[in-house]
């Protein structure tokens, strides 16, 4: 499981089991450059109001009455061309689609082998305007409204909402104290169990950030994370947060030498195969932004973009490894 990491803590996945070292204080606070930052607050234009509002499907059908806060629950791109990413999506990871338009709003829900996984939202992009697409995970929480206070009071930039969807629930769009693109979601149909994905499910996501100690404490306030400080190389932190016993998302140190990449999140598909599945990705019209290599928990992780630009991990997972993270 503590197999080689990777020289590039950026792409290091948390541990299943690890130990923590410290809890952080309850205080405020490569691949992407300054482009993904106007991609991500584009999102806040993307998501519809209006007279008729969308009908977006259920996070959970049927409904569950399970609710994990600091869980991401659903992962949404905004792209300027929804049949092309369709296209690509479905080739690499075998995802079939419903349209949904209301008005001029044209959006896609993903789904594999009948349970959703993703949504996809038209967003044309301006002349001239130097945007790419983008995915955006939102993270559960019970009350969207006390969310948006908290994280006001620590930081935190309001880019969206709050806003309410009839079936989904009700949602809103941030930026963190260092300017990473985040969304939070009060499921009306409750959260999806804490089950380990499947291959294309999305697994993991990473924050990539200048201040991880003071975004993981700006996380612990929302979602009353645990905090795990896992080894990295000289110079840089891995944190691995935690909730529930469940490892939920990790925070990592901008790599020294990209000086130009703004703090972001970068969300991981499980796969079986990485060196097969970047293989795929190329084929269909992708790239490959960072190789395949091993990472801490044993198995490949690679960085991908769709061929819209969209950016995404790749990363394998045995089913005999858990995300229980141990006291």
């Amino acid at each position: 499981m503590h197999a080689q990491r990777s020289s590039d803590p950026v792409y290091s996945i948390a541990a299943s089991q690890a130990r923590p070292q410290r809890l952080l204080p309850d205080r405020a606070a490569g691949l992407v450059r300054q482009g993904l930052l106007a991609a991500l607050l584009a999102v806040a234009g993307a998501v519809p109001v209006m007279a008729e509002p969308l009908q977006l499907p259920a996070i959970v059908e049927p409904d569950s009455q399970e609710h994990h806060p600091g869980k991401v629950i659903f992962v949404e791109l905004v792209t300027p061309d929804l049949t092309a990413a369709k296209q690509f999506y479905a080739g690499v990871f075998g995802w079939t689609f419903r349209d949904i338009q209301t008005g001029e709003t044209k959006y896609a829900e993903a789904y594999l082998g009948g349970r959703p996984v993703a949504g996809m939202i038209h967003k044309d992009v301006p002349k001239g305007a130097q945007r790419q697409p983008a995915w955006m995970g939102f993270f559960a929480v019970r009350d969207v409204d006390a969310t948006k206070e908290l994280a006001l009071q620590h930081g935190a930039k309001l880019l969206f909402g709050p806003h309410g969807f009839p079936n989904r629930g009700r949602e809103a769009v941030f930026s963190d104290p260092q300017g990473a693109v985040f969304a939070v979601l009060a499921s009306s149909s409750g959260d999806p169990p804490d089950v380990l994905a499947t291959p294309g499910e999305w697994i993991w996501s990473s924050l990539i950030t200048s201040d991880p100690d003071a975004d993981a404490a700006f996380y612990q306030s929302l979602f009353d994370f645990e905090v795990f400080d896992l080894p990295a190389d000289a110079g840089t932190q891995h944190l691995m947060f935690a909730s529930d016993n469940y490892a939920r998302a990790s925070a990592n140190s901008l790599p020294a030498s990209k000086p130009g990449m703004h703090p972001h999140w970068l969300h991981f598909v499980r796969v079986d195969d990485a060196v097969r599945m970047t293989a795929k990705v190329v084929a269909l019209g992708g790239r490959v932004l960072v190789e395949p290599r091993p990472d801490r928990h044993g198995g490949m992780v690679a960085v991908v973009a769709d061929p819209l630009g969209a950016r995404f991990g790749l990363l394998e997972w045995s089913d005999s490894e858990s995300k229980e993270a141990s006291k």
